[in-house]
């Protein structure tokens, strides 16, 4: 009897369980969402992280990549992806703000700021030290790296002595891992990252509004991802992407027409 009772246990099919979304976030989101994650306060099955450059993520999502929701560091990504019909625009949230900062090492002892020209970033890189920033051509970081110091008269100046990163938090590791004296990134890495220290931030005026929107991808509209977006706007998440140096922005309706930065 008992054995019979365990060969009709093994044949009854365990209930399905629900695959785990999948975000595709920019790179500097990796702190705040990896904690989000961890508490569960992004619902559970606990979603598959994927984290690169805007840019990467977009284009992936042009292409068909498996990913539920798309959260982009700036607005023309997202509005590309909207162009090519990859997310479905009536989700479009704009979740997220941030700002640029200059940083060094924690341990090092060089000082520059933004109000006397180039002159003391060359001062502060030496002979042969390198500006740490992400591609100023694709990635948000570097785009808004590019803009700020175009608007101070620095780019010129500054362009060859640059280090170029794929995202903005490959920029930080260089800083890290002390192979750049200086960096650009955003608050947020300066934050999330105790090995490096803010020289300076970067007016606001001096670049686009840093602005992180995220969107479900298309085909993927359902309950979960609703949810799962939902869950980004909780108070929960709200305290934690403070935490970590992000600024919370309103609520507002979706937005489904693109920004006009039109910066491609």
């Amino acid at each position: 009897m008992r054995r019979w009772m365990l060969l009709l246990a093994c044949a009854v099919p365990l209930a399905a369980q629900p695959a785990p979304p999948t975000i595709f976030a920019a790179a500097s989101l990796k702190p705040a969402l990896d904690q989000l994650a961890a508490e569960g306060a992004l619902g559970t099955p606990a979603p598959r992280l994927v984290y690169a450059a805007s840019s990467a993520l977009a284009r992936q999502i042009e292409e068909g990549a498996p990913a539920d929701l798309f959260i982009s560091a700036d607005e023309d990504w997202m509005d590309d992806a909207v162009l090519h019909e990859a997310v479905v625009v009536t989700t479009r949230r704009d979740l997220l703000g941030n700002a640029l900062v200059l940083i060094a090492p924690a341990d090092s002892t060089v000082h520059a700021d933004l109000d006397h020209g180039a002159a003391p970033l060359l001062r502060a890189l030496g002979s042969d030290g390198r500006l740490a920033i992400a591609l100023p051509d694709s990635v948000p970081a570097g785009i808004y790296a590019k803009q700020a110091l175009l608007k101070l008269g620095m780019w010129n100046a500054l362009q060859p002595r640059m280090a170029m990163a794929r995202d903005v938090r490959a920029a930080l590791n260089l800083v890290v891992l002390g192979q750049c004296p200086l960096g650009i990134v955003y608050r947020s890495d300066a934050v999330s990252e105790p090995r490096v220290r803010v020289l300076a931030t970067f007016p606001a005026g001096t670049h686009d509004p840093i602005v992180y929107p995220a969107a479900i991808v298309k085909g993927h509209d359902n309950a979960l991802t609703r949810a799962l977006l939902a869950a980004l706007r909780s108070p929960r998440a709200d305290a934690i992407f403070r935490h970590w140096g992000f600024s919370v922005l309103s609520a507002p309706e979706s937005k489904a027409t693109p920004s006009a930065n039109g910066r491609k």
